[in-house]
């Protein structure tokens, strides 16, 4: 059935078969606004538990990767934040600067850059464990709801970063 197009002084309604009248461009409808509101809202929750921490939040996402695997090649870590090299490499000098990180090359091969936990690095984990458990008590959801969520997030996060087949 082919869309229809209605048009008042106040908006537009398209419907695509018997969508039932909601409007496709109305912004409450859009999953990219819903996306980008929650996601400046979740992370906006970080900024006063990280800062006693001296981390921003993408400073604290290069931390878990680390605290997974440590040494780890700056090309490892941005494949696991799915960050370009631009965009990591201020974070690591911070992360350095502050004492978390080290970085080095390779001896194995002096183009590779890797990047190590200090001790103080290490040690900062033990104050992280407080993160998640707090977040989820001001989120106000189970637990359930939001390893739910989290998977649907990957399910979408991978439809919209798999290759487009022609």
């Amino acid at each position: 059935m082919a869309a229809a197009t209605t048009t008042d002084d106040r908006s537009t309604t398209t419907q695509a078969g018997d969508g039932g009248g909601e409007d496709l461009l109305a912004l409450q409808n859009q999953v990219c606004f819903a996306l980008a509101v929650a996601s400046r809202s979740v992370i906006a929750l970080y900024r006063p538990i990280l800062e006693p921490l001296g981390l921003t939040h993408p400073q604290y996402l290069v931390m878990l990767s680390l605290w997974e695997e440590s040494p780890r090649s700056v090309a490892s870590i941005g494949r696991a934040l799915q960050l370009e090299p631009a965009t990591l490499s201020p974070l690591l000098k911070r992360l350095e600067a502050s004492g978390y990180v080290e970085r080095h090359r390779d001896p194995r091969d002096e183009r590779m850059l890797r990047v190590e936990l200090t001790q103080s690095g290490r040690a900062l984990r033990d104050q992280a464990l407080n993160i998640p458990p707090r977040i989820i008590q001001r989120l106000g959801m189970d637990l359930t709801e939001l390893q739910d969520l989290r998977t649907i997030l990957h399910r979408v996060i991978g439809a919209a970063t798999d290759p487009v087949e022609a």
